[in-house]
């Protein structure tokens, strides 16, 4: 039986007792077929959200800030309490937050009414903060209602190192909320049971039905073999992050990047780290 440790940010395989008296090759063997690849990040977790088991643990506990994973509680709210045919008028000040704080957006117009369904897309492909204060302003309603039902569906689905101080991870003067790489797993899994959730983070690109905009997903992981998604997200105080997620063998992996220090390395060891848990 092997688990793992974690040696200066490396995972590295800690063998059972019955391993450590087994002869030298069959012990060399099973640390070449188990030993995780190199990670970088401030956390990674890797988790089988089929069988439940943990398969690759570096710092999942810690809080920290997520960035625009935050979007990931937005849209699982949305999608409970929203019917997908209602009509969201853009307003001027949910343009004006995002372009304030530094925000990415989706290029919303104010004036424009969109279907909750098409902001759904506003907020995940494109990461769009003009389209999470929308969404929050309307179905808190009003922002910090909307927080708080955030910050009390954390509690209820168990995320208990889990503060939300927005909907969409920016920074503010009053701190940027924490979550965990552990917690932020375990969300994208509950999110992901949802049909519509799943389709949109598992789209590149989606135009809307009357062809006003077009919208790419900046999640790069989609068209490895069975991704679905889930998120990405960045600030200085978060660096780059990853919720990443993939079907293989029968299994859904979900795994979690927080703090990367180079913005194309997540997908890589996101990459890696699929390759290796469908192998092992």
């Amino acid at each position: 039986m092997v688990a793992f440790a974690l040696v200066t940010g490396v995972a590295s395989p800690v063998l059972a007792p019955a391993a450590l008296a087994a002869p030298g090759p069959a012990r060399h063997l099973s640390t070449l077929a188990y030993a995780p690849p190199q990670v970088h990040g401030r956390a990674v977790y890797l988790w089988d959200a089929t069988t439940g088991k943990d398969l690759l643990d570096k710092q999942a506990g810690k809080r920290m800030p997520v960035a625009s994973l935050t979007k990931m509680m937005t849209a699982y709210i949305v999608l409970r309490d929203a019917n997908l045919d209602d009509e969201v008028t853009i307003k001027r000040e949910d343009v004006e937050y995002a372009e304030d704080n530094d925000g990415t957006t989706a290029d919303l117009e104010p004036g424009d009414t969109l279907p909750v369904h098409e902001l759904l897309y506003a907020l995940l492909l494109p990461s769009g903060a003009d389209a999470a204060h929308a969404l929050a302003r309307v179905y808190g309603p009003g922002v910090p209602g909307f927080v708080d039902k955030m910050n009390a569906t954390a509690r209820q689905l168990g995320l208990n190192d889990t503060l939300y101080v927005n909907a969409d991870g920016l920074p503010t003067s009053h701190g940027d909320g924490y979550s965990t790489a552990r917690d932020q797993a375990r969300l994208a899994e509950i999110a992901l049971r949802n049909p519509v959730f799943k389709k949109i983070t598992s789209t590149s690109e989606h135009s809307t039905e009357d062809g006003r905009y077009d919208w790419y997903n900046t999640n790069h992981m989609l068209g490895l073999p069975g991704a679905i998604g889930v998120k990405t997200g960045s600030t200085n105080a978060a660096g780059f992050c990853l919720a990443f997620a993939a079907d293989r063998g029968g299994h859904r992996l979900i795994g979690i990047i927080l703090g990367e220090n180079v913005a194309n390395r997540r997908w890589d060891t996101a990459e890696t780290l699929l390759d290796w848990a469908s192998d092992r």
